[in-house]
């Protein structure tokens, strides 16, 4: 039995859609910040470190460092508080987090290494291969950032 066109090319985009399509593979790397968004004010945490969690989203495979095997959209985020200088990198590091160790979406943003844990701050990310050396688009690093208010 054959089955209609209209029949076919409605199983094919099901199909599409529930896979991500075919050029999924092909779309440039990309990395946004989720939460919090641009301008926002939130109280830091009690805690020493100040820590926050920060949502990111990427059409990459955001996994532990050492775990993408031959997958060359895998990698995992690198973070730094006031990307412009270095006050609040972790101490003997050039950033403030990773995500390195556990992969996924959430970063903790600790802004307790900050010399000023509250005030004006921008959160900025760093899309990282499997290697932590920056995934590139046309020369650039792929990033993220957000001005925010801490409290």
């Amino acid at each position: 039995m054959t089955r209609p066109p209209v029949i076919l090319n409605a199983i094919g985009l099901a199909a599409l859609a529930i896979c991500g399509g075919p050029a999924a593979a092909q779309d440039a790397p990309t990395l946004r910040i989720v939460w919090p968004q641009d301008g926002m004010s939130f109280p830091v945490g009690p805690d020493p470190e100040g820590a926050i969690g920060v949502v990111v989203e990427s059409n990459f495979r955001l996994a532990p460092a050492g775990t993408c095997g031959d997958d060359p959209r895998c990698g995992h985020i690198h973070m730094k508080i006031d990307p412009d200088g270095d006050d609040c990198n972790i101490p003997g590091r050039n950033y403030n987090s990773m995500n390195s160790d556990f992969g996924g979406s959430l970063i903790i943003a600790r802004f307790g290494h900050c010399a000023d844990r509250t005030g004006e701050h921008v959160i900025g990310v760093l899309l990282a291969n499997d290697h932590h050396q920056p995934v590139m688009v046309n020369g650039q690093p792929v990033t993220a950032l957000v001005a925010v208010t801490t409290e």
